[in-house]
């Protein structure tokens, strides 16, 4: 119950109600605070017929009020008495409750103003009362705060939740202080805002009378009454029977409805409410009661998903804080890793230079000890030869100076011959490209690490339409995983296995060619740089069914101009076409059939110069720049003015006579359960079955130039021709 209690409290004290009074705004004051918060308007600004305080009068329309512009409600805390010349800007405060509330001019300190009006104090003329909550003025009649209804109600349950608090009202005792440590002393004072007994002693230490606890409401203890163990407690009063505010001796017995408040019988005998709806007390009182419960019950469902939603969010947080500490672990070991990585190519990179180090050091160690040992020569052969020059004895010189001469020139070239040149430098000649090291260092960012969620087919915009299936899907709400990609995939439609349609970014996706009659699976995954997601929910797909008793086709459908040579020019909805080329050019329709019995006809709209169009299915790989049947891939009849032929792989058979003409009616019937393709010119079968084992999927095709023009008819019965002959099989 300690969640209501701010229900409880006035907006202007903060304290518990005391005589609440209600405004017909339906928000309660204390009735001296209400005395505390009037204001005196001028007599010239005063309404011409004021308004009954009570509210009882059905047209009270605060509409009025505002225009009088009594208080502002500017953001900046501040309010002013517009309209009124002589009164001064008064500032706004602040209840304990952080309600704004207008104070009377007596809290304004002008000099010499005298004081406002108190809780005994007789009430100005043309008094006015703001209510702090929403801030509605009313102008109050002759009988001022007299003329609001008391809230009995408010006080009864005040009553009841301070005795709740207190507990059960045992043997009389004198109420302890709550804040004693040791042997509670005897309570001196109770704060009605802070609801705790004080001692003396305690009182002036934890609630000295000075601050903001000095406008704190201290009351004797002892008048609510005290059970053992120092709680405080007080006892319900009598319950007070509710008085009309109009006939303070008559007690409410009836209801006004259009009013919406409790009435007496005198209220009534004065014919206060005589075209009014008027009701008995009791009964409304129950109604109102079970509307109050039904409305209750709603509320209780928000409060309880209010708390679900609470505890889910609690989960959260816990979810939330465990999986930043794993995230932080995880990071913490790849940057480890990162780094073990660095110290590794580190450790690989300094044994580079060592090897380097130790490379040039042999090199020119080498050359030290060569060029010594040649040193070495060169000096003893010098010393040599200065000790033979001193030699006297010609003959004996003679017989040895012309090898020395030799040996000493020959040395001399050795030593030229690079001998005294560095075979390696002091410089090293590794350089270390850290350059795409720091590069990627610094855009080192966190990547999406996580698979994206499966996704969710929107059932809404999934449909077929003859044998083509749409298929749309979407990411789970509040998913932020990337996601790179959908792949589809439907089965055989018998339940067979499934196979990939489609590839790609986007979220919907036509399927065409699928079998007429057939129940299909789809099913969708995404994918990332970090893999595969899981399938979504299989979704079921039935495509048209063709109705064989009544020899009715239930495929309806049009020109493909996605598919059709560029020469082709589509109109009345893709279902006309003709050309812009003296030579044939292929148009599809927009749907393949691979199952049961299908019927079309194309109208000769124009026919000029007696080209040959022809007419007939294909392959989706057909040939578009040729005559239909040219290839391997399309099966037709061409045809005249005069007569036609079937072709198929550029083989001409079953010359017919009969041609079309502007006007002529050529029809294709394809039959998949015989497995063959008949034609027809204008409702009569042309030749024999044109061709059999019709097997896989086709699609309607026509080639003409530009002398030619026709127009698709699809959805057709059987005709006749056929009809008659075998039945057919499902």
């Amino acid at each position: 119950m300690e969640e209501m209690e701010e229900e409880l409290k006035c907006p202007v004290c903060g304290s518990f109600y005391r005589e609440p009074i209600l405004l017909p705004c339906s928000h309660s004051l204390c009735l001296a605070c209400a005395r505390n918060i009037l204001v005196q308007t001028p007599d010239a600004d005063s309404p011409r017929s004021s308004r009954r305080a009570s509210g009882v009068s059905a047209d009270y329309d605060y509409l009025d009020l505002d225009k009088m512009s009594l208080y502002s409600e500017a953001d900046s805390g501040y309010g002013s008495y517009g309209g009124f010349a002589s009164a001064p800007t008064t500032p706004c405060q602040k209840s304990p409750s952080g309600v704004r509330v207008f104070p009377p001019p007596a809290a304004l300190s002008v000099p010499g103003h005298p004081p406002g009006p108190g809780p005994a104090g007789p009430l100005p003329r043309n008094s006015c009362i703001t209510c702090p909550q929403c801030h509605r003025s009313l102008i109050l009649d002759e009988r001022g705060l007299r003329g609001f209804t008391k809230n009995r109600v408010l006080e009864g349950v005040i009553e009841r939740y301070q005795q709740s608090r207190a507990g059960a009202p045992g043997p009389a005792g004198p109420p302890r202080c709550q804040l004693c440590e040791q042997s509670p002393r005897e309570a001196a004072v109770l704060c009605e805002q802070c609801d705790v007994a004080y001692c003396e002693p305690c009182r002036l230490r934890c609630h000295p009378p000075r601050g903001p606890l000095a406008k704190h409401r201290l009351l004797p203890p002892a008048a609510l009454g005290a059970r053992p163990g120092g709680r405080l407690g007080g006892r319900l009063s009598p319950r007070k029977i509710s008085t009309c505010t109009e006939h303070e001796l008559e007690n409410h017995s009836m209801y006004c409805v259009q009013c919406k408040l409790p009435v007496c019988y005198q209220c009534l005998e004065e014919g206060r409410h005589a075209s009014h709806e008027v009701k008995a007390l009791g009964a409304m009182w129950k109604l109102h009661k079970s509307q109050l419960s039904q409305a209750l019950n709603g509320l209780s469902d928000r409060a309880k998903e209010a708390k679900e939603f609470l505890v889910q969010l609690r989960n959260m947080v816990q979810q939330i804080q465990e999986n930043s500490v794993e995230f932080e672990a995880c990071l913490v070991a790849q940057c480890d890793a990162l780094i073990d990585a660095l110290n590794r190519r580190k450790a690989q990179l300094l044994a580079r230079v060592n090897k380097e180090h130790e490379h040039k050091l042999k090199v020119v160690r080498d050359q030290i000890s060569h060029c010594t040992v040649k040193l070495r020569q060169t000096t003893g052969l010098m010393e040599y030869c200065l000790e033979v020059i001193k030699e006297n004895d010609p003959s004996g010189f003679l017989q040895i100076s012309d090898a020395l001469i030799r040996r000493v020139h020959l040395t001399e070239d050795q030593w030229g011959k690079g001998t005294l040149t560095p075979r390696m430098t002091t410089d090293f000649d590794l350089n270390l490209d850290s350059a795409p090291l720091l590069q990627s260092i610094h855009q080192l960012d966190f990547v999406q690490m996580k698979v994206p969620a499966a996704p969710i087919l929107q059932l809404e915009e999934c449909c077929t339409h003859n044998n083509s299936a749409t298929l749309s899907w979407k990411q789970p709400p509040l998913s932020m995983v990337q996601v790179e990609g959908y792949i589809l995939e439907l089965d055989d439609g018998n339940g067979g296995q499934f196979r990939e349609v489609f590839v790609g970014k986007e979220t919907m996706c036509t399927v065409d060619g699928l079998h007429f009659n057939s129940t299909y699976s789809a099913r969708v995954k995404g994918f990332n740089k970090s893999g595969v997601s899981q399938y979504s929910k299989i979704l079921v797909l039935q495509t048209s069914e063709v109705d064989i008793k009544k020899l009715m086709a239930v495929a309806w459908f049009a020109f493909d101009p996605g598919s059709a040579h560029s020469d082709i020019i589509f109109s009345n909805d893709n279902l006309t076409v003709t050309c812009n080329s003296y030579d044939d050019r292929v148009v599809l329709g927009k749907t393949g059939f691979s199952k049961g019995v299908h019927y079309w006809e194309l109208t000769i709209d124009r026919y000029d110069n007696h080209p040959d169009p022809a007419f007939g299915v294909a392959r989706i790989e057909v040939v578009k720049d040729v005559m239909l049947g040219k290839d391997d891939k399309a099966w037709a009849m061409y045809v005249d003015n005069n007569r036609s032929w079937f072709m198929h792989n550029n083989s001409h058979t079953n010359r017919t006579e009969g041609g079309i003409s502007k006007g002529a009616t050529v029809g294709i019937l394809l039959d998949f359960n015989r497995r063959t393709l008949t034609f027809s010119i204008n409702e009569e079968q042309q030749g024999p079955v044109a061709f059999e084992s019709m097997e896989g999927l086709f699609f309607p095709a026509v080639s003409l130039n530009r002398n030619v023009q026709v127009t698709l008819h699809t959805g057709l019965p059987i005709p006749d021709f056929y009809g008659s002959r075998a039945s057919l099989q499902a």
